[in-house]
């Protein structure tokens, strides 16, 4: 149950997530971060787990991707045929003008075509995330109380907060746990879950940095201290246009310091993605 830093790289239903280290340069010493100037803030504290969608269930004949229209249209298969697989499974493609034009260069008919313009899925527009802290110890206060995470988005850097004490001061929402893997030990944990909606304009890669900090009032990446951001951790997802389902999960470990009992000390963090 205890939360370490996991910064292994995670393979996905569609792409991967990467974690990787965040990168500072040399000559000035000021941080070289991939996120840009423009910010919007969101306090997640209010974020209930409740809201979280329902997970898809996968089913035998999930919808086609582009991909698979252009080969099966390579492959042979008549136009009534791709056009009645669309209508059967609908299509996970990308129906914007550029979309069309390169499957119509991969050599699928105009039916097909018009076909995926009308049953392709809605485009995402954002995803689901469920947050998970695990805190480990007795303590409710904290000196780096507050939790971010930055998601780059094309030209917008989008910053979620959580202040930690406020979170661990609501003492029925939280799971509380016993560890008992220290066998002259036993330590409680504290679980709280919150789920939302991050908004996403843009496709394709993606960077997420997951940081602790003692400052409420960050903006933006580049604000961290260098020590805080020599322990934030950076990893990458690719965002499709289109999906059933859109969900990544963060979660993170605390551990109350052996020492200051009023300090906890940011063990790590896991980000995973999914779609369906």
């Amino acid at each position: 149950m205890l939360v370490h830093a996991l910064v292994a790289a995670l393979s996905l239903a569609t792409g991967q997530v990467r974690a990787e280290s965040p990168r500072t340069s040399t000559a000035s010493g000021q941080p070289v971060l991939p996120f840009p100037g423009q910010t919007q803030t969101y306090n997640i504290i209010q974020w209930d787990p409740n809201q979280l969608p329902r997970i898809y269930e996968r089913t035998d004949q999930l919808p086609l991707t582009d991909e698979e229209v252009a080969k099966l249209a390579q492959a042979g298969f008549d136009e009534a045929q791709l056009v009645k697989m669309i209508e059967q499974r609908r299509c996970a493609c990308d129906a914007s003008a550029d979309g069309l034009i390169r499957l119509k260069q991969a050599g699928v008919p105009k039916g097909v075509l018009d076909a995926v313009s009308t049953h392709a899925l809605k485009p995402n527009r954002g995803l689901d995330l469920l947050v998970t802290l695990d805190f480990t110890g007795e303590s409710r206060t904290a000196r780096e109380a507050f939790l971010y995470f930055f998601v780059e988005d094309g030209e917008l850097t989008r910053v979620f907060s959580a202040n930690l004490p406020e979170l661990l001061s609501r003492q029925n929402e939280h799971e509380t746990m016993v560890d008992r893997s220290d066998i002259l030990r036993a330590r409680t944990v504290r679980r709280i879950q919150l789920a939302g909606q991050v908004p996403l304009k843009t496709y394709g890669t993606h960077r997420v940095m997951v940081a602790a900090s003692a400052n409420p009032t960050l903006t933006h990446p580049s604000q961290l201290t260098e020590t805080e951001r020599a322990k934030a951790q950076l990893y990458t997802f690719e965002y499709p246009r289109a999906s059933l389902q859109s969900l990544c999960r963060l979660t993170a470990g605390y551990r109350r310091d052996a020492v200051l009992a009023y300090k906890w000390n940011f063990q790590g963090s896991r980000f995973e993605c999914e779609w369906n």
